[in-house]
């Protein structure tokens, strides 16, 4: 039981007589029973924050080489540049022409929107298969944007590969790199 005792001071000689004032007592324990109520119903009925992760799946090391033929026109692939830039083309390096873009609505997700629907359309309803290669001069909010458009608009089969010398030289002429 908690209480709380407010009593008057000790005796002292001498000096004036006084009247003993009553002790006052106060009974805590109902108040630290609503406090450990209150307590324990908010922590009970807060929502707790949910964690923004996005899952990525990675390869097994032990694995063995299980790569499957894929034709190069249903590929697009996206180079990571500096300031914030991407460079996009379909099919293979150097034969197609690349494109210098953005991230976004009008950028990015707009090529992988387009870009995709028409790769279904040609290859009989085969999804489109994105590379993603970042460069040493993009950083990791580059990297995290593109896998966000990919998300959004709903591509499930992309791969973070590593860029190439031909693709560095590319981004160079671009003045992305």
């Amino acid at each position: 039981m908690a209480e709380l005792d407010t009593s008057g001071g000790g005796k002292h000689k001498g000096g004036k007589v006084r009247s003993k004032k009553a002790s006052t007592r106060v009974d805590l324990t109902a108040m630290v029973d609503l406090a450990f109520l209150l307590i324990t119903f908010f922590m009970l009925t807060t929502t707790l924050l949910k964690p923004k992760a996005m899952d990525l799946v990675m390869p097994d090391k032990d694995e063995k080489d299980t790569r499957l033929p894929v034709a190069a026109s249903r590929t697009m692939t996206v180079l990571l540049g500096s300031n914030n830039k991407i460079e996009w083309f379909v099919g293979e390096p150097g034969k197609s022409a690349p494109t210098v873009d953005n991230y976004g609505k009008d950028g990015l997700r707009k090529a992988l929107i387009e870009n995709s629907d028409k790769i279904k359309a040609s290859h009989g309803g085969e999804p489109m298969i994105v590379l993603i290669k970042p460069s040493d001069k993009s950083n990791y909010r580059n990297l995290v944007d593109a896998m966000d458009e990919l998300n959004i608009t709903k591509i499930d089969i992309h791969a973070i590969v590593d860029i190439t010398q031909p693709e560095i030289d590319e981004l160079k002429k671009q003045h992305l790199y």
